[in-house]
């Protein structure tokens, strides 16, 4: 069968073409913007990318048209399978026709660590023998592609409250059916297309409604808008994780990279991995907590989880010049960007850390986001914010309210002068961006030599 996908770059499209490819079917797909690190996972599997939406690729028609959700009408590619009636599907829906029918289902919800938990636990239970299938909207580095089928019934996907496509508004997470979910925690974002928290909410009850009285649901003690989720209904056991919760931990250093694990009050095992900050060590408990459930005991999942090795564009150490240390880092929402920082702070102690952060998120370029920024990049000992623009809002009034010093440049070229005369060795510079950011972690490189 072929199908051809419109908006095949983004990260669950590319994954789903991946699985599709899999499943031997030929997959072509177009995207307005063809970058890595997906355009390079596609091309490896002899997926045919075409930029652009010139209706001419859909000609001769493919069997299927799968839709993304950053399509909408008034897309030439769009309109053309309308008017053609050629047969068309949103990507959540086909995946749970043609992959998730049958599976036992693990899927990894919230605002914030999606990427990261899907990767964790996906990696645990491989780690474990289980060899399960994934889709995740990053490439886990246990890995090195972001989805498989896997030829077990356990397959973990990571679960996002976006909508599914222009003609099917629900959150892509109702589609899955869990029957384990881990809800990470929930903050307002996407803010064109939710008008507020209750709006969000409201779909992750929809997704609690789908989750079977076997099942097991897995959320934080620290989050009152889960609590009000769960409060709305729900009909499957609850586990709970931090302070209070079944599932704590005890830290063993300050950064996050070292803690014991406790399962109602006994002592589980020690984790000790490369990652930091407080945020990883929650996906850490919830992801142990997941993976119990399918039969990994705790000391097994610790072990599996001293050996996970992160996800590509979180805190990815991608070059180190003349001492000079580069992250990309996909944060784009106030709490992840502190957390991060923090993480890092926690880590290099007093060393210099640059933040080059662009706000490139459809809720940061509302601004949505705005008020949190300047309390976010206090960790930072210098922020520079990239301007794009297309912005519509005042970033100059947000950098001078920061508590640090901070600056907005338009241009990569003036960022790229501004670390130069500020770096040093031992400088650790972090870019945050939910996009390519026009390849300025090379250039940087480059530049330092």
């Amino acid at each position: 069968m072929h199908i051809h996908i419109l908006g095949i770059c983004g990260t669950f499209m590319g994954s789903m073409a991946v699985l599709a490819k899999e499943l031997g079917h030929h997959v072509t797909g177009s995207d307005a913007n063809v970058y890595p690190p997906m355009s390079t996972q596609l091309q490896a599997q002899g997926i045919e990318l075409t930029q652009g939406y010139d209706p001419a690729q859909l000609d001769p028609a493919p069997d299927l048209v799968v839709i993304g959700n950053a399509m909408s009408r008034g897309n030439p590619a769009v309109e053309y399978v309308l008017n053609k009636g050629l047969p068309y599907v949103s990507g959540p829906q086909w995946l749970a026709d043609h992959v998730l029918q049958g599976r036992w289902v693990l899927a990894v919800a919230g605002t914030h660590g999606k990427t990261t938990t899907s990767s964790m636990l996906a990696w645990v239970l491989e780690h474990a023998g289980m060899s399960p299938g994934f889709l995740i909207g990053g490439v886990p580095q246990n890995f090195a592609v972001s989805a498989r089928l896997g030829d077990t019934p356990f397959f973990v996907i990571e679960a996002d409250e976006y909508d599914s496509a222009f003609f099917d508004k629900r959150s892509k997470f109702v589609h899955y059916r869990p029957r384990t979910a881990i809800l990470n925690n929930l903050e307002f974002d996407h803010a064109d297309i939710f008008p507020d928290l209750a709006a969000i909410e409201r779909q992750f009850h929809h997704l609690v409604r789908t989750i079977p009285s076997e099942g097991l649901v897995i959320h934080p003690t620290t989050e009152p808008a889960l609590q009000r989720v769960i409060e709305m209904g729900c009909w499957t056991p609850v586990q709970t994780t931090g302070d209070g919760g079944q599932w704590q931990v005890k830290l063993l250093s300050e950064d996050g990279s070292a803690f014991e694990v406790m399962f109602e009050g006994v002592s589980q095992g020690v984790v000790e991995w490369a990652l930091t900050g407080q945020h990883n060590v929650a996906n850490a408990l919830a992801t142990l907590a997941a993976a119990r459930h399918v039969g990994v005991v705790p000391a097994m999942g610790i072990a599996g989880l001293s050996a996970f090795k992160s996800v590509k564009r979180r805190m990815e150490k991608v070059a180190e010049v003349h001492g000079v240390t580069i992250y990309d880092d996909f944060a784009h929402h106030p709490t992840a960007i502190a957390t991060t920082l923090d993480g890092l702070r926690k880590r290099v102690g007093e060393a210099q850390v640059i933040a080059i952060i662009e706000p490139r998120s459809n809720s940061m370029k509302l601004g949505a986001h705005r008020d949190g920024l300047p309390e976010s990049v206090k960790q930072a000992d210098q922020v520079i914010w990239y301007a794009p623009a297309n912005l519509g809002w005042d970033l100059a009034a947000i950098a001078g309210q920061c508590a640090v010093p901070s600056t907005v440049s338009d241009s990569l070229e003036g960022i790229i002068e501004q670390v130069k005369s500020q770096a040093g060795p031992g400088t650790q510079v972090v870019i945050m961006s939910n996009g390519g950011f026009g390849g300025l972690h090379g250039k940087l490189a480059e530049a330092l030599q």
